[in-house]
């Protein structure tokens, strides 16, 4: 029988199976966690409107995203190390992406090399560079992703310092490990991810080494500025997303620059603490660069009734993230699909309880005012 019956499941089990330095990285926030905190709160206060007797026998939760065929209504968004909640994270996470064509953001901080994934996600991967004042490492990344085949670039742009994570600081998280007598004893008690880890090798920085440097997670990038998204959007042939959004008159510049879409996101309520919901600022910034531009939409989401709430506000595609890492933590590649088909469920059963049957027929008067 099935473990993993919603999120919050996932959830509880990985707390369970992961070292607490691996779950309060995965699980933590910026500051006191009231930015994630409010990105939930603001999502749960949202209420949809049922109607009835609309026949809606024959549904669909595909979503056309760039011109191709999303058979899941979310992707899956950018995240570091995901092989600290299991050795094959990333493999899944790919052949995910590859049986139901939906985008898997490949992060510049990937356990796995760019190139390994987009092979796994038969060409399902969208490649994610943090925005750095860094030029040259930065062009140097954009000309192996595209040598690897891929058609979308993220510029993840809300990092120009990494967020105080306080849960991190405590736990002594840092990449690589460096390992104490708190740690060790947290791995003790923890011995099946850590025999696991150690039959299967520590995560690396599969992206880094060589002519490519080394990756400092905590480094400045605060020296990136709109000349530089202008002069990769010039060298950059293919679809160009900047992700990180959550201010109106940014996403009106950045449309106004000819890049392809907006992922309106607060990181989670990763980076900043004060920061606004997501959710909010979702639908300002749709109703200021209109409804034909693609607004892609993560943070918070943590059900199918939420998926169904962010199309409603505007989005025009939705991405998962720290939910996937922790069914797989729980259950492993089963606990992944187990999750996603829970998801997908979720979505479906809304879509009929609204009276539509595919998710381009959602709109903002199925919000309850």
């Amino acid at each position: 029988m099935s473990s993993i019956h919603t999120c919050n499941d996932a959830r509880r089990l990985a707390r369970k199976r992961l070292p607490w330095l691996v779950f309060d990285y995965i699980d933590g926030a910026a500051g006191e966690g009231f930015g994630e905190k409010l990105n939930r709160e603001c999502l749960q206060a949202l209420r949809l409107q049922p109607r009835v007797l609309n026949n809606v026998e024959h549904r669909s939760v595909s979503v056309n995203v760039f011109s191709q065929t999303a058979q899941l209504p979310f992707g899956i968004s950018p995240m570091g190390m995901c092989n600290l909640s299991s050795p094959h994270a990333d493999r899944w996470l790919a052949q995910l992406a590859a049986k139901h064509s939906i985008p898997v953001g490949v992060s510049t901080a990937a356990s796995t090399s760019l190139e390994d994934m987009i092979r796994m996600a038969e060409g399902h991967a969208w490649f994610q560079l943090y925005f750095s004042g860094n030029e040259d490492s930065s062009t140097a990344l954009i000309k192996r992703a595209k040598l690897a085949g891929y058609q979308t670039l993220v510029m993840t742009v809300d990092v120009p310092e990494v967020g105080r994570r306080p849960r991190e600081l405590r736990r002594g998280f840092k990449m690589p490990f460096k390992l104490g007598p708190s740690q060790l004893l947290d791995f003790a008690l923890h011995p099946r991810w850590s025999v696991n880890t150690v039959r299967h090798g520590k995560p690396e920085l599969a992206n880094f080494g060589g002519e490519f440097g080394a990756f400092e997670r905590t480094a400045s990038r605060a020296g990136a500025d709109w000349s530089l998204l202008g002069k990769i959007r010039d060298s950059w042939m293919g679809k160009l997303v900047i992700k990180g959004v959550l201010n109106v008159d940014d996403a009106v510049k950045i449309k106004s620059m000819g890049i392809d879409a907006v992922q309106v996101s607060s990181h989670g309520g990763r980076q900043l603490d004060s920061g606004p919901p997501a959710i909010e600022c979702l639908s300002r910034i749709r109703d200021a660069v209109g409804s034909e531009y693609p607004l892609y939409f993560d943070s918070g989401l943590r059900s199918g009734e939420d998926i169904v709430k962010a199309y409603a506000m505007g989005a025009s595609y939705a991405f998962m993230a720290r939910p996937l890492l922790f069914a797989m933590a729980a259950e492993g590649q089963a606990g992944l699909e187990q999750l996603c088909d829970v998801l997908s469920q979720e979505t479906s059963i809304a879509l009929a309880q609204l009276g539509v049957c595919r998710i381009t027929d959602i709109h903002r008067d199925m919000l309850v005012s």
